[in-house]
């Protein structure tokens, strides 16, 4: 495999796991960062502690603060930054772009105003067309990333080239496997919306509501997905695959994850601000619970996870009130209900 040129931003806890693999490909790798302090820890220290602790950071990966620095020779440049953030930081990077630079975006989210997924933003502010952009997504939690455990995700486009150029950058035989698709929009949804199911196993965990609640919360939850997914555009198959069920599992049962142990805060009566606080990160699904609810009524799609979720986050519902709002609702029937793998 050739080596290239990558820049990955920001240097939070995905995207310094993403640089890491990058670096174990024998690419050279830049992150940028808008933290001096975090610039030298990972030039002098090779370590991320507030994001990563337990991370040895290869020693040819070297940090920046210095936008056109990081970008203008960057063969690939890969977006991790929040999704509140992603249009502030793609229009920073925007000058320094090489035309013929591969793009890849790794984050889960909305954009909380427009409700935009990230690869509408990115097309916006890069002026590319968005099938050209990749999407990296799949259970992948950091933690296990940096610690080289087995991991596959898949990369996402519809310009087929530019998934398997992708593919190619990521992918190694010790321990990170990557798949391409061409739904880069069910790759996107399912990686939003299941950050929102997060939140709500660790709720009902935090709530002691045993496996058989959090089961049914997951399936009900994947169903969820795939209708606003589907409304959205995506293929329902997608989401029977790493981006969808895949993710969701992780997300659903390790504490890895941010959103299981936000919905474990939330469990104690925290509010919304207070548990993102106590996290220290961001916690995507917070802001994804607002996008999903408008986008819900938009497309005209029932969602009630997230319709009870988001008053538990938003409305001040106690977390016992919402379950028995979702215990209670009108009896139906679950595969008319869900059209499960019905797309063509």
């Amino acid at each position: 495999m050739a080596s290239s040129q990558v820049t990955v931003l920001v240097a939070g806890s995905w995207g310094t796991a993403l640089a890491c693999v990058l670096a174990d490909n024998g690419h050279q790798v830049t992150v940028w960062t808008r933290g001096a302090a975090q610039a030298a820890e990972i030039n002098e220290s090779r370590t991320n502690r507030k994001y990563l602790k337990e991370a040895e950071l290869p020693k040819t990966l070297r940090a920046t603060m210095d936008m056109a620095e990081a970008c203008r020779d960057a063969d690939a440049v890969v977006f991790v930054a929040p999704s509140s953030a992603m249009r502030e930081v793609a229009k920073a990077a925007m000058p320094h772009l090489k035309p013929e630079a591969l793009i890849v975006h790794a984050t889960k989210g909305f954009e909380t105003g427009s409700l935009k997924r990230m690869s509408q933003v990115l097309s916006e502010e890069l002026g590319r067309p968005e099938g050209s952009i990749v999407v990296l997504s799949g259970p992948s939690h950091a933690e296990e990333v940096v610690l080289r455990l087995p991991t596959t995700v898949v990369v996402a486009a519809s310009e087929l080239g530019q998934a398997e150029a992708a593919q190619d950058l990521f992918i190694n035989d010790a321990y990170f496997r990557v798949y391409t698709n061409p739904d880069y929009i069910g790759a996107e949804t399912a990686g939003a919306i299941k950050n929102i199911i997060g939140l709500g196993a660790g709720l009902s965990d935090g709530l002691g509501f045993g496996v058989n609640a959090k089961s049914a919360l997951v399936t009900r939850g994947l169903a969820e997905i795939g209708r606003l997914g589907s409304a959205m555009g995506a293929h329902m198959l997608t989401f029977a695959g790493l981006a969808g069920v895949g993710d969701l599992i992780a997300t659903c049962t390790s504490r890895h994850s941010r959103n299981y142990r936000a919905g474990e805060l939330l469990a104690q009566g925290l509010g919304h601000e207070e548990v993102q606080e106590r996290i220290g990160m961001v916690v995507e699904g917070v802001r994804t619970t607002q996008a999903a609810s408008k986008l819900a009524v938009q497309y005209g799609v029932e969602m009630p996870i997230t319709a009870q979720l988001h008053a538990v986050l938003f409305e001040g519902k106690p977390p016992l009130q919402a379950v028995e709002a979702l215990m209670g609702r009108v009896r139906t029937h679950e595969i008319e209900e869900t059209v499960l793998f019905n797309r063509t």
